[in-house]
Formats: structure tokens, sequence, C-alpha cells
């Protein structure tokens, strides 16, 4: 089919399914249809917006996230060193830090009638590079467990790191206010806890401040440990580091509008028999993470839109893990299996970032307040509640997602059953993609109870996945089919 008989056919395709909303439409029509959908796809569309998580991101606000940053900047200095330190004044450091967040939580839980379980993970991390001494480590998390017993044990998380650095990652008594690395990140998690807090999804959130990060990923470690220990079903981590939206003066390359998704392609914990297969598919590009990262996209083109004249705030997809010289707490989930994502400013400027505060030749160095967007924070913060509070709100994803390979044809059948705690009313698209296109084309909503759909799309040239959606269209990730003969 050519583009104008595409074009053709996808607006009588419209004008039919209007149709069929106002009941006009024959069934003989309506199963003529259906085959010519099965050939083309509709192109893939926004879900409609969910009113209760609308109202949520309306109540976030740029001026908490602004008391956030400052508050914590306030603490003189959050090295996670500094745990260790007696002499520091009243109201310093970072064990300070913790209490503070700790306390947010506490606030946020009760009012909403103690809905948050607010926890500390606290152990002693052994001498290594980074750290000298048996040093005390302190991860705060607050649990909002879902609605549904069915889904509550599926678990979203998301967090940012609290602990600062300047020059010197071992100076624990020097100032070292993070505020963009990562007060910002911390922020958007305070943020999201506070808005999502009144609502209850099917499905559990968690949200997180971590410390150790800048002395090589210590705290975030120890919770994707914890949660693989405790069995935690955790299906998707939002990592939030350096999201201030730098305004350093003159920079005029920064773009206010985005904000870097990265995700890993072969999964860090994949055997390399899992990594054969998945470079035999051609799905180094479908990992869960990279999954993840596609939801927040689709999520992002509910809930933002473009307003007089300014493009929407959006994700740029980075299909790698992270930056060059550079790493991240959602690195320590990935190597524990679990699907995560990292969220980063479109253009940091590394003056701002591991600097003591100063001045020289002009320049002026150090992680400052005056230098963060809170507006910019606020739409980050926002992306992430819409993602969290969507995908606990879906209903779960396929499994034993299968495309038939037992024959050569230009056909594609393609398999799968409910996953754990699905509901009625449950159903299914299938999407699928050119191999070289970043994100979801193309759909079809499968009828209700059907778990097996054939298309006359060649699974050669391009690549399927399967999600759930409830009446209400929520979608769950998709998930990319396994051959099966």
């Amino acid at each position: 089919m050519n583009v104008y008989a595409r074009v053709i056919f996808l607006t009588a395709t419209m004008v039919f399914l209007s149709r069929v909303s106002d009941g006009a439409a024959s069934k003989q029509e309506a199963g003529a249809i259906v085959t010519d959908l099965h050939a083309v796809g509709a192109p893939i569309r926004p879900a409609p917006a969910d009113p209760a998580i609308a109202h949520a991101l309306q109540q976030i606000s740029a001026q908490r996230v602004q008391h956030t940053i400052e508050t914590l900047v306030g603490f003189h200095t959050r090295n996670t060193l500094s745990s260790m330190e007696t002499d520091l004044p009243k109201g310093q450091g970072i064990q300070a830090a913790a209490d503070w967040i700790a306390s947010e939580f506490q606030r946020y839980s009760e009012a909403c009638g103690g809905c948050l379980e607010v926890r500390r993970d606290t152990f002693t991390e052994s001498p290594q590079s980074r750290i000298p001494r048996p040093t005390v480590i302190t991860n705060v998390y607050a649990i909002l467990r879902g609605r549904d017993p069915a889904q509550a044990k599926r678990m979203y998380l998301v967090t940012g790191h609290y602990d600062s650095r300047n020059s010197d990652t071992l100076d624990d008594h020097g100032y070292a206010p993070g505020a963009n690395d990562d007060a910002s990140g911390v922020a958007v998690s305070l943020e999201c806890a506070r808005v999502l807090s009144q609502l209850r999804p099917a499905a559990t959130i968690v949200f997180a401040a971590v410390a150790g990060e800048e002395q090589g990923l210590n705290g975030s470690r120890h919770l994707a440990r914890l949660a693989k220990a405790e069995g935690w079903q955790l299906e998707g981590v939002l990592n939030n580091d350096i999201v201030g939206g730098n305004t350093t003066p003159g920079d005029r390359l920064q773009d206010k509008s985005a904000v870097r998704v990265f995700s890993e392609g072969i999964p860090a914990s994949a055997t390399p028999e899992q990594a054969k297969l998945m470079e035999s598919l051609g799905y180094e590009s479908d990992s869960s993470s990279r999954e993840l990262a596609r939801a927040v996209y689709d999520i992002s083109q509910t809930y933002f839109r473009a307003t007089k004249g300014s493009p929407p705030f959006h994700p740029v997809l980075e299909f790698r893990r992270d930056r060059f010289l550079r790493g991240g707490d959602h690195s320590s989930f990935n190597q524990e299996g679990f699907a995560a994502v990292r969220f980063t400013e479109w253009r940091e400027d590394f003056n701002h970032q591991h600097q003591n505060v100063r001045t020289e030749n002009g320049v002026e160095y150090g992680d400052l307040p005056k230098f963060v967007d809170y507006e910019y924070v606020a739409h980050v913060a926002a992306l992430n509640a819409a993602t969290l509070a969507t995908l606990a709100s879906a209903p779960p994803a396929p499994v034993e997602v299968r495309v038939v390979t037992k024959n050569l044809d230009n056909h594609s059948t393609l398999e799968w059953k409910d996953g754990p705690g699905a509901t009625a009313g449950t159903r299914y698209e299938i999407v699928w993609r050119e191999l070289a296109f970043p994100v979801w084309q193309f759909s079809l909503t499968v009828p209700e109870g059907e778990h097996r759909s054939t298309l006359p799309v060649s699974k050669d040239n391009v690549i399927f996945g399967v999600r759930a959606v409830d009446r209400a269209g929520h979608r769950s990730p998709a998930v990319a089919p396994l051959p099966e003969r």
C-alpha cells in the first residue's frame, strides 16, 4: 500500500470507527475493517488522560522543588563520609539530611492518613577506593502500597541520590551544596511522593532517596540487592540524577523542553546465552529497560502538550546505559536484573558538578542553587509522576509472549498469557515498528478475552510487542515476543 492509499485508508478507518461508536456500522462492515486493520495497523495515538493523574500533576510545585533543594543545600555538606563525623556543627552533614528527608515522607504520610510506610535501609560499607574507613550509609524510602491485593506485589520505584561532593570526593567537611547533583533528583522523588500519595493505584510505588552515589553507587547497590533478596516484583526504576535544567548565563544550547532518558540495550544481568539470543533476534533495543523508556515517551504524549507556540516538554530517548565517563544509580538496579532508566537534563555544565565553590578567571564554579531552574525540575517531576501513576494503574504486562515461527511465510502469529493479577477488562494491544525506528509506530487492539492474533505483516520487517491495556486506557510497557516453533 503506497503512502496516498494508506492516508485514504486511515481516513476511512477513522470515519468508520466513529460510526462504530455511534452504532451505525454493521457487523459485516466491522469484519471487513478488522481485516484491513490487520494489514495496515492504526498509527499509535496517545492514550486518554486519566483525570485523577492529571489533577495530581497539577499539584506539582516549583516552589516546593525550590524549598527541597535549598533545604538540602543548607546542610552544608551531604558527603557520604560525613556520617562518621561527630565534630560537624549541629544540622550539618548527611545524617541530618537523611533525618529531614524521612520527616518529609512522614509528613506526607500523615496528610494521607498514614498511607506511606517510611523506612530506612542502613548498613555499614567496608573500606574501598572512595571509602577510607567503615562508613554508615542510609537510604530513605517510602512505600505506597497498591490498593489491589492481586497487583500490590507489582512495584515501581523513583529515586535520586541525596549525597553530595565537591572537588575532593573524600572531603567530609567542606562546602558541597549539590543543588543540581543531586538535590534536584531528590526533589523529584519527594514531589512524586507528595502528590501521588493522594492516589491509590493498583500496584505499589516506592519513593526513594539513596546515599553513597558519589562514592561508587553504594547506596543504590545495597537497595537493589535488598529488593532482590526480599523478592520485590520491581517492574521499573526511574532514576533522576542532574535534572536541574542548568541555567549558566550565556549557555544558549540548553534545551528546557527536553530531558534525556538513558536506558541499557543488552541487559547488564544477561547471561552470554541471553545476550546472544537478543542479538540474533535483533532485540538489542528491546530490553525491559528500553521498553520502560518507550513507556515514558508514550505517557509523555498524553500529559504534555505544546502551549503558546512553545514545544511540549518531552523525553529524548538515549539508547545507551549512561553518559561517557559517568555512571548512575539505575545501573545498580540493572545489575540485579531490574528495568531501570536515568533522567538527566539536556546539557550539563561540568563547572557546576564536583567542584569547590569558587570564581577563577571570571568563571563561577560550584553546584549552587542559582544555577537550577525550578520550573524545569517540576516538569521532570511531572513526567516521573505521570509515568509512575500510569504504570502502577495499568494491568500487568503479558507473559510468555511468543511469535510463531513454524513456517516460512509473510504472516505473523503472536500468542501470550495474562500477567499475574490481571483483572477483568484487561485487553491486549499488539504494537510494532520498523526495524530502524526507535518507538512504536502501529498498533492493533485485540478483542477482550483473546490471547492470540495473526497479522499479514512480515515478522522479518518489524519488531513486535504486546502490551496490556485496561478500560481506562492505562497501558503497560510492551513485551517483545520470543520465537516459538
